[in-house]
């Protein structure tokens, strides 16, 4: 036991000073897996496997140099209007203290400033989106794995079998693997971007500013669980409280309970079954170990990675047992009766 925790710690400890090579590989990997349906049906209809992968490849540059430029202006003016934005929060502070004081609530300024500062929650919304868009200039290096990944797919299955030593050796293990993550992979993705769409649009129409840039936020977070899309509410909240008042940002904070609830309870339970095979534990420490060891990437990756560590460790008798602690109770008590 002691030795596998000392392999463990190392383990981690090389993934994380290769963070700069590790992370554009499995953002290129996970992008490959979403990839690998239209490549398999563009295939099936007789179009060249280099074409194929050219095509989607070409689609997905496409789309994030669209997200990229869109948002990176939204950004630029949203860190334009930051010292205004600050001002008129510092204002409305001001005005809860002596709102708050003239109800007998005697609060000392300078001590609740000090400790509550409102701009530094502006400063908080502006450096994740900053964090969440940094990945982006790894672009090239995550391309070109990504070519690379789609050419050789085709033959992994081979060479599977050929290091298993039989050409009809069992490949479920891999299959299971490969399936359950590019489900998950797939549907979070289409969920996800009914989410985005379904908050800008609200935002557009409450008027808050900088709709897009709210959406793709509330995209890209709706992959990190348990706490993304709450962090993903907080700025469109905030910023709807200093743009528009406090009764447009109770509309605001409604739209995206009623989108999570919706989305989050409603849609994603029916059309993913069972669910993603952790629990609900595990989903959030996964979450948290794999955002420290990997950074942003990490958070939204962390539930496909231990996935995938998961149904590895289920296949083999020896390390079943882990599979099962991270699993959700209901697999438990399905093993106990199977035993029975």
């Amino acid at each position: 036991m002691l030795i596998n925790l000392a392999a463990f710690v190392v383990v981690v400890a090389g993934i994380m000073a290769a963070k700069s090579l590790v992370v554009p590989f499995l953002l290129a990997a996970f992008l490959a897996v979403i990839c690998a349906p239209p490549a398999y049906w563009l295939r099936t209809r007789k179009v060249p496997t280099v074409v194929s992968i050219l095509l989607l490849v070409l689609v997905v540059v496409l789309v994030e140099m669209v997200l990229a430029t869109l948002v990176t202006s939204s950004m630029s003016e949203f860190s334009r209007s930051m010292p205004q934005y600050q001002e008129r929060l510092h204002v409305m502070f001001k005005e809860l203290i002596n709102w708050l004081g003239g109800h007998g609530i005697e609060l000392k300024e300078n001590i609740l400033m000090e400790q509550f500062d409102p701009g530094k929650l502006m400063h908080i919304a502006s450096n994740m989106l900053n964090n969440l868009f940094g990945m982006l200039t790894n672009t090239f290096m995550v391309m070109l794995t990504l070519v690379f990944i789609l050419l050789e797919a085709s033959g992994f299955i081979d060479k599977l079998k050929a290091i298993a030593g039989a050409p009809d050796a069992d490949m479920e293990r891999y299959e299971r693997i490969i399936s359950g993550v590019n489900r998950y992979m797939g549907l979070k993705t289409a969920t996800s971007m009914i989410t985005a769409v379904l908050v800008a649009v609200g935002l557009k129409v409450i008027g808050v500013d900088f709709a897009l840039m709210w959406g793709v936020l509330a995209f890209l977070l709706n992959f990190v669980p348990t706490i993304g899309s709450i962090v993903a509410a907080v700025p469109p909240v905030l910023l709807a409280i200093v743009q528009l008042g406090v009764g447009p940002s109770l509309t605001t904070a409604g739209l995206f309970l009623a989108v999570n609830m919706v989305i989050g309870n409603i849609l994603e339970p029916k059309i993913m079954g069972s669910g993603v095979g952790l629990s609900p534990l595990v989903i959030f420490v996964s979450m948290a170990f794999w955002g420290w060891v990997l950074g942003p990437v990490g958070m939204l990756l962390s539930v496909p990675l231990t996935m995938t560590f998961k149904i590895g460790l289920g296949c083999s008798e020896k390390t079943r047992h882990i599979a099962l602690l991270l699993g959700p109770n209901g697999e438990a008590k399905k093993a106990l009766m199977e035993r029975k």
